[in-house]
């Protein structure tokens, strides 16, 4: 059965809230607000973009420009726009699925079906978020008037950018690290809270934080992600990351004291959990 557009905005609030909830090292979290933001502008944020991102009938790009400045309309910091460009797709592809398994290969389909259009729409929504630390680029700037479909974009910033690079592998970071590790820590018994932690970390121990590249350098971000690293090694020797809590708290004073936020991390977790929602909802039906 297709999930209707109320459980999918459900899907999407759930995801947004437990993301930001979850004790992730160096971003806004249950625990510490950081980066001149707080628990309640990402709160107030998900509940914004909810609605524009379940619009039948629009695209892509229409649904990221929308879901930008209706969060826009609530908060005046850049709370999701990561978050935005990688749901954006998924919403459009789990329309189109009355099983959680064909998700992958409806979302191939969208995405090898994007516009020059899609790029125009999401490049302004890019420009109204003044997203941190783009910088200048000779190809396709996101200053400039795009001429290139948003995959063709997306295929240009894809070693500069971890989400741009979804759009390229077809989530399978997301999937096949993300969402294999939520699973999987959700099976041995942890809770949504805390296998979102785990999630998080093995997602950030694999891959460097793109955020932190920009915004510091690549050195900086390895170092985060070896000690991410750090963390999963304890965790495979101890098999409880809770124990780990006051550990993980003192690095995420260490990371904000920093300024080291792994923003596309944490973009990431909250689309895992937007998967794992839509998984619970099919199983529901």
């Amino acid at each position: 059965m297709i999930l209707n557009q109320p459980t999918i905005q459900q899907c999407i609030i759930w995801a947004c809230e437990q993301e930001v909830l979850a004790p992730k090292p160096g971003n806004v979290n249950g625990y510490n607000d950081g980066h001149n933001m707080q628990i309640a502008d990402f709160i107030k944020s998900a509940h914004a973009i909810a609605p524009t991102l379940t619009v039948a009938n629009t695209s892509v790009g229409q649904r990221i420009l929308a879901a930008i400045k209706a969060t826009q309309a609530v908060v005046d910091c850049n709370t999701n726009l990561g978050i935005v460009l990688l749901f954006a797709p998924l919403c459009v592809a789990i329309e189109q699925c009355d099983d959680f398994a064909q998700l992958p290969e409806q979302l191939t389909k969208i995405l090898n079906n994007l516009t020059v259009q899609d790029a125009v729409d999401c490049y302004q929504a890019i420009q109204l978020a003044h997203a941190g630390g783009l910088g200048n680029v000779d190809q396709h700037d996101v200053y400039s008037t795009p001429t290139v479909t948003l995959l063709q974009a997306m295929d240009a910033a894809k070693d500069r950018d971890t989400i741009a690079a979804q759009y390229l592998n077809n989530y399978h970071d997301i999937l096949h690290i993300g969402l294999e590790s939520l699973t999987s820590a959700i099976n041995c018994g942890e809770s949504v809270e805390w296998a979102t932690t785990f999630a998080y970390l093995k997602l950030l121990s694999i891959i460097p934080d793109t955020l932190i590249c920009r915004k510091q350098d690549k050195e900086t971000a390895l170092l985060v992600s070896n000690m991410a690293q750090t963390f999963i090694d304890k965790l495979n020797k101890n098999k409880d990351l809770k124990s780990f809590a006051s550990e993980l708290a003192s690095w995420d004073k260490e990371l904000k004291r920093n300024e080291n936020n792994p923003g596309t991390t944490a973009d990431m977790s909250a689309t895992v959990l937007l998967l794992h929602a839509f998984r619970l909802a099919f199983s529901s039906n």
